[in-house]
């Protein structure tokens, strides 16, 4: 299963998701035999690159909050 197809969401995905959704609709039946197949596992790898990319962007920014908050805390402590 996959997120919402939404572009908007998905920038690094965008032209995967087009390619994909134009085979779903070039190939309305074919596309429960496996006539997909292969952009969907291509939608895959891109969707955990981009969590990948999100995760490591969110941890470097909760280091940034957690050390202001240690300082926040060690400055109050002394006055």
């Amino acid at each position: 299963m996959h997120p919402p197809l939404t572009l908007h969401r998905h920038p690094m995905c965008a032209e995967i998701i087009e390619l994909f959704q134009k085979c779903h609709n070039d190939h309305p039946y074919g596309k429960f035999f496996g006539e997909c197949t292969d952009l969907k596992i291509k939608l895959d790898k891109c969707f955990s690159q981009e969590k990948a990319i999100k995760r490591k962007a969110n941890f470097e920014e909760s280091k940034k909050l957690k050390e202001r908050l240690q300082a926040y805390r060690k400055e109050t402590a002394e006055t």
